[in-house]
């Protein structure tokens, strides 16, 4: 791993970071509204302190403190190759294009830093003249990708800012891991993955998101597959969602789609003259393939239907669950076997020296791939996973997730590392780090908790209403529409409105629209982005959402100063991984709901809330209008992991506060 060589003369790391700090150091001098914080330098020394010992930190970081810099400072001048992920693509972003170039300007220390996406945003030069080259290609989709490759140097989608997101056709020329053919590529050279990796191998700060960091962890058994280099030290931003990315990255998943994906790559690589198929039988092993998977996930649609309540977003099966359906799941991977070992013969073998057709192989691994996904599903006997299936539009998901991921974490990531920082701003519940420790597998980690620098006694207020009906009450909507039209009334709009499901939002929406003065915004009617946007730019608006906007939104200033949260957020426990979970506790001796619902809920309630204060001029309200904080003992676990704001029960305090 190539080190940043040493500046003669450097002092030890923690000194460095003590006087990058200080109150006339380089960061006062040299950065733009830089303010010294007391919380920022203790969470730089404990970070500094890691980075130099090794070991696990978690480190919560109230609003406020600057623990961006407090640990990308440390990172850089500790002069060995860091791993940064984030939870979100605005955070990675907001390292890379704004952090990043203002430290390299203020340490004076020469460092390189790389910015890393999943695969699929970027082109695969390969597909796309796969694309070109048949006859039914759109050609000004193709045309437009033509125009677009001769200027960029990285090959990242982004940068076509008038490519829909849902694009389509994007997926037919996008650089997924399972249609790598790696190495043996003809565009291995100018491949902008490869050329991505290079410049990653060559950096001393490596920037990631949690999907790549799981993605890349989880293909780390492929020669090929894995995008981030050998890094030692890694920083773990926003945490909290780290649990949720990796139960999806380490599953197993198969669709209608994923196969119908193989069956058209497979189709072209023939009509392309790619693959020889002089009698036909490769031909007529994809058609089967086809055939056996409309049958099988028709079947699971079907069973999906008459088996359990469409009200359910997930249906859990077990291994007794199939029933017929097992017939067609045993067809398909029939069908895959014979597709697999037609594809290998097609791509021969280079132990004699003869060439191998690397279209053929690829085809022959996915297919092999899918035939042992399938398998392992339809046993569903791994005790260890929950198994489920999904219906979405026209797509059917089969699906294992791992019911602990701790031990996962623990070894695919931390144990990689001689030093990891896990920070955010919602790790305790109560004060305490115990449950994160247990999720993330670190229960011998060090921990630090440093206070928000922002005074929530003078900027802030939570509104508690005096009655509520309980949640569960047929009047609870009613009750919910009445407390948010008064409480936007009083904030003259400039709120969020943030609901735990979108029947509640619509039902809510329905009966305070007619009666608001203010422009109202609702999720789903546009992409998330420009919602959000529409929100900033929109005097005294109002934005109805669900749980995508509890997290990762900042609205800075008066044009966000209400936060209205309707019930306490906890996962349902018909949610099949959240019922395998709750089991799991049981059968082990533990309380569920004491030990695992409501630590989960309350960092969940703590990430909506946190969209109110996100500076130190903002002022704003904190609703939440759920009875249960009151009349319920764990009730006071909330109020007891709530930002230190006044509590009310009267509207004309929140008239009073903004009067003031």
């Amino acid at each position: 791993m190539p080190e940043v060589p040493a500046v003669p003369g450097t002092p030890a790391l923690s000194a460095a970071v003590e006087a990058a700090f200080a109150d006339e150091g380089v960061l006062a001098r040299a950065v733009d509204h830089f303010e010294p914080r007391h919380s920022q330098r203790t969470m730089a020394a404990a970070v500094a302190n890691t980075l130099q010992h090794g070991g696990v930190l978690l480190a919560e970081a109230g609003t406020g403190t600057g623990k961006t810099l407090a640990y990308l400072v440390p990172a850089i001048l500790n002069r060995h190759r860091v791993l940064i992920s984030t939870g979100t693509k605005n955070l990675q972003e907001q390292i890379y294009f704004k952090d990043i170039p203002a430290l390299r300007s203020a340490l004076g220390v020469p460092f390189t830093a790389t910015y890393m996406k999943g695969r699929a945003n970027y082109l695969c030069l390969h597909r796309l003249d796969q694309l070109r080259a048949h006859p039914a290609s759109p050609q000004d989709f193709v045309s437009t990708i033509d125009e677009w490759r001769r200027s960029t140097e990285t090959g990242d989608r982004a940068e076509l800012s008038d490519l829909p997101e849902d694009s389509s056709w994007w997926s037919d020329v996008a650089a997924t891991a399972e249609t790598c053919l790696g190495s043996e590529c003809p565009q291995y050279r100018d491949c902008y993955v490869t050329k991505m990796r290079q410049r990653a191998a060559e950096s001393d700060v490596v920037i990631v998101n949690h999907h790549l960091l799981c993605a890349d962890a989880a293909v780390r058994h492929s020669s090929y597959g894995e995008v981030i280099p050998e890094c030692h030290y890694a920083i773990i931003d926003e945490a909290h969602h780290l649990e949720d990315v990796a139960t999806q990255y380490f599953g197993i998943s198969v669709s209608n789609y994923r196969v119908a994906d193989l069956v058209r790559d497979a189709e072209r690589a023939l009509n392309l003259g790619q693959i020889e198929d002089p009698d036909s039988d490769l031909r007529h092993a994809i058609r089967r393939v086809d055939d056996h998977s409309l049958t099988f996930f028709g079947a699971l649609a079907m069973a999906r239907r008459t088996r359990g309540s469409l009200n359910e977003e997930r249906l859990r099966i077990g291994p007794h669950w199939f029933g017929e359906v097992l017939d067609d799941g045993l067809g398909l991977t029939s069908a895959l076997d014979a597709l697999e070992k037609a594809m290998q013969t097609r791509a021969g073998s280079d132990e004699a020296g003869a060439q191998v057709n690397e279209d053929a192989a690829t085809i022959a691994r996915r297919a092999g791939e899918l035939r042992h996904h399938v398998t392992f599903l339809l046993e569903a006997a791994n005790p260890a996973f929950v198994y489920f299936l999904e219906t979405r539009n026209r797509g059917v998901f089969l699906r294992a997730a791992p019911i602990d991921v701790s031990a996962i974490i623990r070894e695919m990531l931390v144990d990689r590392m001689r030093a990891t920082v896990m920070t955010s701003a919602t790790l305790t519940v109560e004060g305490s780090f115990e449950y994160v420790k247990g999720r993330l597998g670190v229960e011998d980690a060090d921990s630090l908790r440093v206070k928000s620098e922002f005074d929530f006694s003078e900027q802030a207020i939570l509104y508690l209403p005096r009655k509520m009906p309980p949640p569960k009450s047929p009047e609870f909507a009613d009750a919910v529409a009445r407390e948010v039209l008064n409480l936007v009334m009083r904030s003259e709009g400039r709120a969020f409105v943030l609901f735990t499901s979108y029947a509640m939002l619509r039902t809510v929406r329905e009966r305070v629209e007619r009666s608001l003065p203010y422009p109202i915004i609702v999720q789903g009617t546009a992409p998330r982005s420009v919602l959000l946007n529409q929100f900033r730019t929109t005097p005294n608006a109002v934005l109805f959402a669900t749980s995508s906007f509890w997290q990762g939104v900042d609205v800075i200033g008066d044009q966000l100063s209400c936060v209205i949260i309707d019930k306490l957020p906890f996962a349902s426990p018909g949610d099949p991984i959240t019922a395998a979970r709750i089991e799991t506790i049981v059968a082990n001796g533990g309380d569920a709901f004491r030990d695992y619902q409501v630590p989960l809920a309350i960092l969940a309630m703590l990430q909506g809330l946190g969209r109110l204060i996100r500076h130190r001029t903002d002022r704003g309200v904190l609703a939440v209008l759920d009875p249960r904080l009151r009349t319920m003992t764990y009730g006071q676990r909330f109020l007891d992991s709530f930002p230190p704001a006044p509590v009310t029960h009267d509207p004309e305090a929140i008239t009073r506060f903004f009067a003031g």
